[in-house]
């Protein structure tokens, strides 16, 4: 076996990587480790921009949440998805709720919610109409009123763009490990199976990270714990939560109920005495990750946004907390403290959990449609109320879209799945690629209702780049197969 001496770099290194191997209780304490610089330059605050990953656990079932609404369309809808013995199949736009069904049923929730599709990016779109679920009145005002978001039509991992003879005949290069939840999130985050380290938003991070005035440690921040889309090579993630930044443990706050007596550990764990050369660079690494913790404390903590975060569930027709809405508070707040983090590009990554639904899906769906919707309102508007809903762009991710078919209670694994993109740069009211013809057979299916993507997360990815900032080059570098899609480099929804 060989061993290769020790160093300083390499010591380093290794601590630096500890943040993608543990979990999340473990993860703050190490990804803190990372280095920081000395002082927070101030930034010019509209030389600022941030991209905001909100990814769907579970596969999401956007099949209702984005519907065609012409009259072949809707007809098909109906009838692959009126399957006994819970029909998911929505009622048709300007349905009336029926006040004595049960909750959060299709007819308790009434008629999808129609759009107004400016058919620009995409022509091909404008024979169909489209509507949303019933549950999200505040993506149709984004949509429709605002223009502030924009549909991404049938998107999902691709090696290459990809025909259904050639999905069927094995004679063209596909994604690995299809339908598998573990392999898809992380293809969908890091363009590869479960076991990739490196993300795509990571490798955004190493690129831009030299513009934030040393302070590359806010480069990539988690609200949702580690987050494979979110590690560099050179930048590593750090997660914070709806408190602000994760305290390294047992050295600041208090330790058996005293105050003095982690004040007694952290200064002996920090202390720069040792001859050891691996003690003296742990505790130098804990000094500097302690100091990030309160300098990110004090920004986070000036930069109050406190709205309520409370949404109207319709399997309930009650209030509840919405935690993905604390979560885009979380991010609101750290953007708001950009000058004194010195921070000018950011990527963050937050997400709601409860996708797969295999049954229930009536009420499960409807409710996380809700959250997703309250959400998404609610951080727009928290932007506008910062002045920067032009420099901050949202997209949402998720395993995999899930099948057109119905069980007869929910939907199982598929592949393309529709998408939201949100933000003042963004080319609102359009539905930006070709929407799928709907039903089983279609040349846009490939088996069990599951749809073929015409968009790759590679062409999605490179477009939110190139307006991120990141050269040609270094698209080519993050997104390796974005050569194989000719024009599609740019997918058009992103205003210059």
């Amino acid at each position: 076996m060989n061993h290769r001496p020790a160093t300083r770099r390499a010591f380093l290194r290794t601590a630096s990587l500890i943040g993608g191997s543990v979990g999340t209780a473990g993860a703050p304490f190490a990804l803190n480790l990372a280095t920081l610089g000395t002082a927070a330059a101030q930034t010019t605050p509209n030389d600022y921009k941030a991209i905001v990953c909100l990814f769907l656990f579970g596969g999401n079932d956007s099949a209702n949440m984005v519907l065609p609404t012409d009259t072949a369309s809707w007809n098909t809808y109906t009838t692959v998805r009126n399957q006994a013995p819970d029909p998911i199949a929505l009622r048709p736009v300007g349905a009336a709720p029926d006040p004595n069904a049960a909750m959060a049923t299709p007819a308790a929730l009434g008629g999808v919610l129609g759009l107004t599709p400016a058919y620009t990016l995409t022509p091909g779109n404008s024979a169909r109409g489209f509507a949303l679920h019933p549950s999200m009145p505040e993506a149709q005002r984004l949509f429709n009123v605002d223009q502030r978001l924009a549909i991404l039509a049938n998107a999902g991992p691709l090696v290459q763009p990809l025909t259904k003879a050639q999905y069927r005949g094995n004679t063209a290069p596909r994604p690995a490990k299809l339908f598998s939840h573990n392999d898809q999130q992380s293809t969908w985050q890091a363009l590869s199976p479960e076991g990739a380290r490196i993300g795509w938003g990571g490798r955004l991070g190493d690129l831009m990270a030299a513009g934030n005035s040393g302070n590359a440690l806010f480069t990539n921040i988690s609200t949702a714990g580690n987050a494979v889309f979110l590690s560099g090579r050179d930048v590593f993630q750090y997660q914070v939560s709806g408190s602000g930044a994760v305290a390294v443990g047992s050295v600041t706050g208090t330790l058996f109920g005293s105050t003095a007596a982690s004040g007694q550990l952290s200064t002996l764990i920090t202390a720069a005495d040792y001859n050891n050369l691996y003690a003296r660079e742990y505790a130098a690494i804990t000094k500097r990750s302690i100091d990030a913790q309160a300098n990110f404390q004090r920004a986070f903590t000036a930069s109050a946004v406190t709205a309520p975060t409370q949404v109207t569930l319709p399997s309930t027709r009650a209030l509840s907390n919405n935690n993905l809405a604390q979560q885009l508070q979380t991010v609101a707040r750290i953007i708001g403290a950009r000058s004194s983090l010195g921070t000018r590009r950011q990527v963050f990554f937050v997400s709601m959990g409860g996708f797969d639904t295999h049954d229930n899906q009536n009420r499960v769906h409807a409710d996380l449609m809700a959250r997703l919707s309250h959400a998404l309102g609610y951080f727009d508007t928290t932007l506008g109320t910062l002045g920067v809903r032009d420099q901050v762009t949202l997209f949402t991710a998720s395993d995999f879209g899930r099948t057109f078919t119905s069980n007869g209670d929910g939907t199982d694994h598929g592949w393309g799945s529709h998408h939201f993109v949100m933000g003042g740069a963004v080319r609102g009211r359009e539905v930006v690629g070709r929407f799928p013809t709907l039903g089983l057979n279609q040349d846009d299916e490939v088996g069990s209702g599951s749809f073929l993507p015409v968009t790759a997360v590679d062409q999605i990815g490179a477009t939110l780049g190139r307006w991120f900032g990141v050269s040609e080059t270094g698209l080519n570098e993050v997104f390796p197969n974005l050569g194989n899609f000719g024009a599609g480099r740019d997918l058009g929804f992103m205003r210059p």
